[in-house]
Parts: C-alpha cells; sequence; structure tokens
C-alpha cells in the first residue's frame, strides 16, 4: 500500500506548512509521496488549500510522487496536458478518478484495490481501506505505523 501525506502533513494538520513548496519538497527527499493543491491563475501556477498562496513553476509538479488536486478548472485542464502529471478534480464527490486511472474515494466510501482512500482518519472504517491502493492523510506517518 501507498501512503501519500496529504497537503505535507505526516502527523496531523499543520495549516502553517500546508502547501508550502519548501515543506513539499522536504517531504518528497525524505521518500514521501505528497497530495498537493493546485491553482492556475493566468500563466502562473500556486499552490493553495482555500486560495492561490505559493508560486511555483509548472515542472514542479512533473513528479511522480505528487497527486495535483485541481482547484480550479484552468488548473485541471492544464495539468491534463503535462505528461508526468498525476491530477484529479473533486469537491464532495463520492468518487472520482485521476488522470492516471485511480478511484479517489471521499472520506467514508468503500475502497477497492484501484482507490486511494482520503483522509480515513475522519471516519472509523479502518476495515474498508484495508485493501486501497492508497491511503492520503493528515496522519500518514500513523498509518504507515
Amino acid at each position: 500500500m501507498k501512503f501519500i501525506s496529504h497537503r505535507g502533513n505526516t502527523d496531523g494538520p499543520n495549516w502553517e506548512w500546508e502547501n508550502d513548496p519548501s515543506r513539499i519538497e522536504e517531504l518528497l527527499e525524505k521518500g514521501y509521496d505528497v497530495e498537493i493543491d493546485v491553482w492556475k491563475i493566468g500563466s502562473k501556477f500556486l499552490l493553495g488549500h482555500d486560495g492561490p498562496e505559493y508560486t511555483v513553476d509548472y515542472s514542479f509538479l512533473k513528479n511522480d510522487m505528487l497527486l495535483c488536486h485541481a482547484k480550479n478548472l484552468e488548473a485541471l485542464e492544464y495539468m491534463l496536458k503535462i505528461d508526468g502529471v498525476h491530477c484529479f478534480w473533486h469537491q464532495e464527490d463520492h468518487y472520482t478518478l485521476t488522470n492516471k486511472g485511480y478511484i479517489v474515494s471521499y472520506p467514508g466510501y468503500a475502497v477497492t484495490p484501484k482507490t486511494i482512500c482520503m483522509k480515513p482518519e475522519l471516519q472509523s472504517y479502518s476495515h474498508l481501506y484495508g485493501n486501497a491502493y492508497a491511503i492520503c492523510s493528515d496522519y500518514v506517518d500513523l498509518f504507515k505505523g
């Protein structure tokens, strides 16, 4: 099973460093996979959850260890054109697909061996995510054991 840090968190939410490129790079160097929130405003790519905060070059997104959550249509449309970017879009859909064919499940919904289980810490359904392809969590270190 793959373990993915949600926005750069590893042992609980930390709003000060979520989506911060320096934090993301630090985790990538340590071998973590990381889910990030990506915006495209004009010709710029920016990271941030509630709004665009940190400017990054599009080449930053081309990393097999990143899972890019498009936060606006422009980001999704452009990332779908870039080879080497793994991306998806969702709001509160029960399920959505990534451009590489994985299923992203909203917290609390059943999973399959092709599913990235989002934030399992929000629900007590550990019996459901055991066969998932990956877990994406703010507490990824807890799930890695």
